[in-house]
């Protein structure tokens, strides 16, 4: 098929696009891009007395007055298969990703099994052949079973196709297993994906330490929790130049720390979600566990903190973090509840809100969602993705600014309904996604 993006505002920092033009699709891939008082891109001669094909082969999309951007890359999702299918599947949570404008998911790997071998991995990306509407790009756990004793098989799962490595929800807690780690993806190309936790200050925490946690009687977990591990690894990536990234940022000491590490050179990156800097801890009050996530919400100078980190290039990445649970796992009292938030759905509204506040451009905030993720999981070379040069994977992004949705948690596309936005108008959503040259629409 020959699809023909016209008319659309194209923003692509890789290529310092900003301006009006035409996109031309040809076989799921990227094959000319026009803007301006550029001609129209030619469409190919097919022959056969048919010009270019017939008008059965081509699919024109009227862009104008809408955004066309790269397609969005989430580098931190859950998609629960296999063993959780009561949560989510590949199926569903990618319906949901397009849903919300991402092309490309990166999926951790704590599933059950969890991805500790080629076989899973294996596994997960035949399944998203079978069943995805976008790509899926797996994540490997750093020590086998996620039990902080052994490093995994890195180098096969690698090579199987993991694009990078994490404990997601637990931290590596033994500094050499770290430090080995670093040292591995240093000789692999690939990122270390950090989830900051001293699990001996955590213990038992349910939200974030504070005057609010002792009104609601619940256990808090202090900033020091995120920030001593934040810094341990900070050390552990300048003692070995392994590359480091730092998961779900959310606290104003982790954003110091970060900021000065990248000034002194580390090759530390980082990625924020977009409940950190949309809300605080007050979201928890009346006992919403919607509202519960690990690490827990911050203060509102956490929040400001993060915003900044954001503005001046501290923070590289907006994630997910999406985390869809069964309604009655969230349905339990507080304690019990597990932490996580399904975010594919609200993420791009969410994050327009830096936009509308200043706080971001929107081609910046593109980089934060397409071409910094491209970058640090390397998909700049394999794909391409995160970029509209031509010989990219067509995976597009089409935005209408002024469209605006009332978010409600039911009808949401993910298995997972659990979101704190439940009631929130978000503006700036998507109307069409591309996804490897296949086309999603919505009204």
């Amino acid at each position: 098929m020959i699809i023909l993006v016209k008319n659309g505002h194209i923003i692509d920092p890789s290529q310092g696009i900003d301006g009006v033009g035409d996109i031309l699709i040809e076989d799921g891939k990227i094959k000319e891009v026009r803007t301006q008082n550029t001609p129209t891109p030619t469409l190919p001669h097919r022959g056969g007395g048919q010009g270019w094909g017939g008008d059965s082969e081509l699919r024109t999309i009227d862009a104008k007055g809408l955004y066309v951007l790269p397609g969005l890359i989430d580098m931190h999702t859950h998609l629960r298969e296999p063993g959780f299918e009561y949560k989510e599947t590949i199926n569903t949570g990618t319906t949901a990703a397009v849903r919300g404008g991402f092309t490309t998911v990166c999926c951790m790997p704590n599933t059950y099994p969890v991805n500790d071998n080629a076989s899973v991995t294996e596994f997960i990306i035949r399944k998203a052949a079978q069943e995805g509407l976008c790509t899926v790009l797996p994540i490997g756990v750093i020590t086998k079973g996620q039990k902080g004793e052994e490093l995994a098989e890195m180098g096969a799962m690698r090579d199987e196709g993991c694009v990078a490595f994490s404990d997601d929800g637990y931290p590596v807690t033994n500094s050499l297993l770290m430090r080995r780690a670093l040292e591995y993806s240093k000789a692999f190309s690939v990122p270390i994906i950090s989830h900051c936790e001293d699990l001996t200050l955590s213990e038992g925490g349910v939200m974030n330490e504070g005057l609010l946690s002792v009104t609601l009687g619940l256990k808090g977990i202090p900033a020091e929790a995120e920030m001593i591990m934040v810094y341990r690894d900070i050390s552990l990536a300048e003692l070995t130049g392994g590359r480091l990234h730092i998961a779900h940022v959310s606290t104003e000491g982790s954003v110091r720390l970060i900021r000065d590490a990248k000034k002194r050179g580390v090759d530390v990156t980082a990625e924020t979600c977009p409940h950190y800097f949309s809300i605080t801890e007050d979201a928890v009050t009346g006992y919403n566990t919607n509202a519960k996530v690990n690490p827990p919400l911050g203060a509102k100078r956490d929040v400001e903190a993060i915003k900044e980190g954001l503005r001046d290039g501290t923070i590289d990445v907006i994630a997910t973090d999406h985390a869809p649970h069964h309604i009655d796992e969230k349905l339990q009292e507080f304690d019990k509840a597990p932490s996580g938030i399904s975010g594919l759905e609200t993420a791009l509204g969410l994050s327009m809100k830096l936009v509308d506040e200043g706080i971001l451009t929107i081609s910046q905030l593109v980089e934060k969602m397409a071409l910094n993720p491209a970058r640090i999981l390397n998909l700049l070379v394999t794909g391409p993705k995160g970029t509209l040069k031509p010989g990219a994977d067509a995976d597009i992004t089409i935005i209408d600014m002024k469209k605006e949705v009332k978010i409600e948690a039911a009808k949401l596309t993910s298995k997972g309904k659990n979101t704190p936005f439940d009631g929130w108008v978000l503006k700036g959503m998507p109307v069409v996604t591309i996804s490897k040259g296949r086309i999603y629409e919505w009204q």
